[in-house]
């Protein structure tokens, strides 16, 4: 059985919504945010005490983009994976890396340094720096967008997943409305998705039924 351990709208989000366009049989459990300080617990099941956490028999793994890829390719080719050979195959390592790498990190020092340290160690002109750093790397995906409506063709995949939740998390941030058009399409577009939605239900019901807050861990102040 694969178990995903999970706060609510965090980088976990991603093999949730992966495993939910799947259809695969998974346990979710739910951890308060950030876990590493409220479910101590949790260190012995990842020392590093951050989510995602993924178990698959003697498998363990703790990146949110290589879970996406995992399960997508586990059991043979599905329709959220390219293959090797396929033409599309290096832009989609690229923009699954790209979810990641160039637009999640950037929102991770806004996070810290803008709401989730104690008000005398926040940095402002940091929070802001690489608020803008973020945008402007969107610019990106406007060329790929602006033909297509995802970023490896006419069919959603886990680069698409791994750039939606980046996406996800700066709406939580109020950035979407300075998303370019182009973005701003796609992202709505994302979010009617039957898979998107039933990811936002499980975690939902999941928080609910295990005690957990469901404050988005954007959110937590």
């Amino acid at each position: 059985m694969l178990t995903l351990f999970h706060c609510m709208s965090a980088r976990s989000f991603r093999p949730l919504w992966t495993l939910e366009e799947l259809g695969l049989p998974y346990e979710l459990r739910m951890l308060p945010f950030p876990p590493r300080m409220h479910a101590r617990d949790y260190l012995q099941t990842n020392p590093l005490g951050t989510v995602p956490a993924l178990y698959d028999g003697e498998v363990a793994m703790t990146e949110s983009a290589a879970m996406c890829q995992y399960l997508a390719t586990r059991d043979g080719p599905t329709a959220l994976a390219v293959a090797p050979g396929d033409p599309e195959y290096g832009g989609f390592l690229n923009w699954l890396h790209f979810g990641e790498a160039t637009l999640t990190f950037p929102q991770t020092i806004v996070l810290r340094y803008g709401r989730f340290e104690p008000p005398e160690r926040r940095l402002p002109q940091a929070a802001e720096d690489y608020r803008k750093w973020f945008l402007a790397r969107l610019k990106g995906l406007i060329p790929v967008l602006s033909r297509r409506p995802y970023l490896c063709g006419e069919q959603l995949t886990v680069a698409d997943i791994s750039v939606g939740y980046a996406l996800m998390l700066a709406d939580y941030l109020g950035l979407a409305g300075q998303f370019p058009a182009a973005v701003q399409d796609y992202w709505a577009r994302l979010q009617t998705g039957a898979g998107y939605q039933r990811a936002l239900a499980a975690q939902l019901r999941a928080a609910q039924e295990q005690g957990v807050s469901t404050t988005p861990a954007p959110l937590v102040a």
